[in-house]
């Protein structure tokens, strides 16, 4: 089953964030808990953990694109 991955809000101020960094791949399995990708908010970098083990179908955003929250960054082919 796929499921979107969307953009986390953080803080309750939070609009959007830079995606800074892919720490998979397309292709790759991801397992629950493990890191994702990178975001960076207000000079601050938060790496964002899958919720659910899979593999990573699809990248929706680019490294460096500003991504409002609740957007889809991501396609998990969920297990």
């Amino acid at each position: 089953m796929e499921k979107n991955i969307h953009m986390p809000k953080l803080r309750p101020e939070m609009k959007s964030g830079v995606l800074c960094a892919w720490l998979k791949e397309e292709g790759e399995t991801v397992s629950a808990g493990e890191p994702l990708f990178e975001i960076e908010t207000d000079k601050v970098v938060n790496q964002i953990e899958a919720t659910q083990s899979g593999v990573l179908k699809k990248q929706l955003v680019e490294e460096g694109d500003t991504v409002a929250v609740d957007e889809a960054v991501a396609v998990l082919e969920a297990e």
